[in-house]
């Protein structure tokens, strides 16, 4: 592994350390979670997505069994609408599009269609990843209050994995502009306020700790 990723890994978990730093966004201001319940009936959850409220519903049947908040696609690269099904779940997926270029030492952004000769190329990390159409799909990531995303739903890191738990290969799910639960579960929700915070550095994204960090440490369900 090349000294200079090596020293730039460590200099992370230094700055972290004296400043008490979070893995994920550095410095994160937000206490953001949402509180996720067990289904009785797993065969009966399905999962609704409000384009305009910007909110996820899993539910069973009409129990609420996760709301959250979520960022949605922007206007050139929206978020597919229609009725679909969870497939390809994989907890530690990265970008087959978008991530970085490692070539003696330097970690440079950039698309894997555009990655330099002799340069090797490692996806921008999106854990817990809910595929729901060809290339689009839920994972973890920043949940800016407007359109921000390549299509993707993301989800609070805090929230990712569990919608994970909750939503298995198979499991409906309904995206439209707006869903009738924006009236009741969606009115007021509350969101995250740590998309603001810097990226921590490249070195961190492409390797495992990343993942490592944001394993849950605390039960996903409610009891």
């Amino acid at each position: 592994m090349p000294r200079r990723f090596l020293l730039a890994c460590g200099l992370w978990v230094v700055a972290c350390a004296a400043v008490g730093c979070d893995t994920f966004g550095g410095g994160e201001r937000s206490d953001y979670d949402a509180v996720a319940y067990r289904p009785q009936n797993p065969a009966a959850v399905k999962v609704k997505v409000s384009l305009e409220n910007a909110a996820v519903y899993v539910m069973e049947g009409d129990r609420p069994l996760l709301v959250t908040a979520t960022c949605v696609g922007r206007a050139h690269t929206p978020t597919p609408t229609g009725r679909f099904r969870a497939f390809n779940r994989l907890p530690r997926k990265r970008s087959n599009t978008y991530g970085f270029h490692l070539n003696k030492g330097a970690i440079v952004s950039g698309k894997r269609t555009k990655t330099p000769r002799g340069a090797r190329y490692v996806g921008y990390p999106m854990p817990n990843w809910v595929e729901f159409a060809p290339g689009y799909g839920f994972h973890t990531g920043y949940v800016h209050p407007v359109p921000r995303s390549h299509g993707c739903l993301r989800l609070h890191k805090k929230v990712a994995p569990k919608f994970f738990a909750l939503v298995p290969a198979g499991t409906p799910i309904e995206i439209a502009h707006r869903q009738p639960e924006d009236l009741t579960l969606g009115r007021n929700l509350a969101r995250p306020t740590d998309y603001t915070d810097p990226d921590p550095p490249n070195s961190y994204l492409v390797s495992r700790q990343y993942f490592d960090d944001l394993e849950p440490t605390a039960p996903l369900f409610a009891n």
